[in-house]
């Protein structure tokens, strides 16, 4: 496995020649489509020998909503564990919301692909937003609880369901313990079943780190509750946020380094984007927005617009920025140098999983990456 980055003067021709590939097999693993243009800067996956037979074995799985296109599941599940439906909501009478588009047919599709379906729950009040008032009566009420947990069961063995996944953010300080509490109630309850639990926990880089995204969420105690934990090493830059990388690489490793002190590495998954942001300029806090794109948007953007994608070797992410009806724009996303960068990180701390927000769009390169230094565990291993 090779990764050429795009100079001036280059098309898929040259570059396949030079790199000693078909041309068809540069364009379909990079998914470029006729005309077959390219941008200056952009990184290409350059297929090389078979996999090793030795690559280390990884959980892997992946958040999907259920109006993912069908086509794109499929083409990813060949790589992944563990399929996240995203995402089942609750009351405060402990009665579940399911998602607003019917589940059953990708919970088929990957059960189907030997892949495991598992079932998220989020405390997503009627607006769609996380509500932590729904977590601190959730977590204080037992008899809620109780509910919870009888309708959780129900609809898993209904809809064959493998697993549980745990995804509230926003907790409340004087929650931190409550909440450990109920994720362990639910994973001992859960485990009884055969469902493994993970939770996922807000990028913390200390204990003691202020902020309400934070502050309810003990890594150590999270930490021995549930079967395994997602770290959600994405959102440092984010939809109201000022321009910068998704997942910048200096900031990932800060929340691993803080992460392994608290938690049992065979536990940790690494969260990874699958998707980047365009910000208009100049950015104005409060009021700017970026528009959330996938990678081969962001590529698209770049070779329809005339730019060079420039790399970040700090954040180890790749940027560009444009112009369009007058107004400048800075675009960040997810590349196979960035992707590599990330499973490096986790081979060099021997971390056991990656996670994925969210797969529904199918960056091809990527999975190469992955499928290039890994072996993506099968259910029951």
């Amino acid at each position: 496995m090779n990764i050429y980055v795009v100079q001036p003067g280059d098309s898929v021709d040259s570059i396949a020649a030079s790199q000693n590939v078909p041309v068809e097999a540069l364009t379909y693993d990079n998914q470029i489509f006729p005309p077959y243009r390219l941008a200056v800067g952009q990184a290409l996956y350059i297929r090389g020998d078979s996999p090793p037979e030795d690559r280390i074995p990884l959980y892997v799985f992946g958040y999907a909503y259920p109006f993912i296109d069908p086509d794109n599941l499929d083409q990813t599940l060949p790589f992944l564990t563990d399929l996240f439906v995203f995402s089942y909501g609750f009351t405060l009478e402990g009665d579940l919301v399911p998602p607003q588009s019917p589940d059953d047919w990708m919970i088929d599709r990957a059960l189907e692909a030997g892949v495991r379906p598992v079932l998220s729950l989020t405390p997503f009040g009627p607006d769609g937003r996380f509500n932590n008032s729904l977590v601190t009566n959730l977590v204080h009420n037992p008899q809620i609880q109780q509910r919870l947990m009888w309708n959780l069961g129900r609809i898993m063995q209904e809809k064959r369901f493998g697993g549980l996944d745990i995804d509230f953010e926003y907790i409340m300080a004087d929650d931190r313990q409550a909440y450990a509490d109920f994720v362990k109630r639910t994973t001992q309850i859960m485990n009884q079943f055969g469902y493994q639990v993970t939770v996922a926990l807000a990028p913390k880089t200390s204990a003691e780190q202020s902020g309400l995204l934070y502050e309810g969420v003990d890594y150590r105690l999270l930490g021995e509750a549930a079967n395994r934990v997602l770290l959600m090493t994405y959102e440092w830059g984010y939809t109201y946020g000022p321009p910068m990388a998704v997942a910048p690489i200096n900031m990932v490793r800060k929340v691993v380094d803080y992460a392994i002190t608290e938690i049992p590495l065979y536990k940790i998954s690494l969260g990874i984007p699958n998707y980047g942001y365009d910000w208009p300029l100049p950015y104005e806090r409060g009021v700017t927005r970026a528009e959330t794109i996938s990678n081969l948007e962001a590529i698209q953007i770049a070779i329809e617009n005339g730019a060079e994608i420039q790399f970040d070797e700090e954040a180890m992410s790749p940027f560009f920025r444009y112009w369009k009806f007058g107004i400048e724009h800075e675009v960040w996303f997810e590349d196979v140098r960035s992707y590599k960068a990330k499973f490096d990180l986790i081979k060099e701390y021997g971390l056991t999983g990656a996670g994925y927000w969210q797969i529904m769009q199918f960056f091809r390169a990527n999975w190469l990456v992955l499928s290039q230094m890994f072996e993506a565990r099968k259910v029951g291993d």
